[in-house]
């Protein structure tokens, strides 16, 4: 009894990830695609808010990146916002700090959902 009881809970396990994997699908949840982009590393807080970009303005997006506002990468019009696949996800600002307001070459794994662009980043170079 105890081995179809853990035959049952396995099952049950199973299918329920199966069934949340085709909700996250259905509900316009993309496979990552593997891309390379050359964009600005931007200091999202001065680029929307201010207006600020460039090299005139690098060490003010360091010292915002120290202070948690997230930098993001900026290529033909678009916002990609950085994010990581482990669970808790790890901050980007200390990988993209050294790159800030310089233009980049980054190869990873591009998401799109709900309108919003991200990449996880998985090689970074300065253009």
């Amino acid at each position: 009894m105890r081995k179809y009881l853990m035959a049952l809970a396995g099952a049950l396990a199973f299918t329920t990830i199966g069934v949340a994997n085709a909700a996250a699908q259905q509900a316009g949840a993309a496979a990552p695609k593997d891309a390379t982009i050359t964009a600005e590393v931007i200091d999202l807080s001065c680029k929307l808010v201010h207006g600020l970009s460039g090299p005139d303005h690098t060490m003010c997006a360091q010292v915002c990146a120290d202070k948690g506002i997230p930098l993001a990468l900026f290529s033909n019009g678009e916002v990609y916002l950085p994010v990581s696949m482990g669970m808790p996800g790890d901050g980007s600002n200390a990988q993209l700090k050294p790159f800030a307001e310089q233009k980049v070459q980054v190869k990873g794994k591009i998401i799109e959902r709900g309108g919003v662009k991200a990449i996880v980043i998985e090689e970074i170079k300065k253009s």
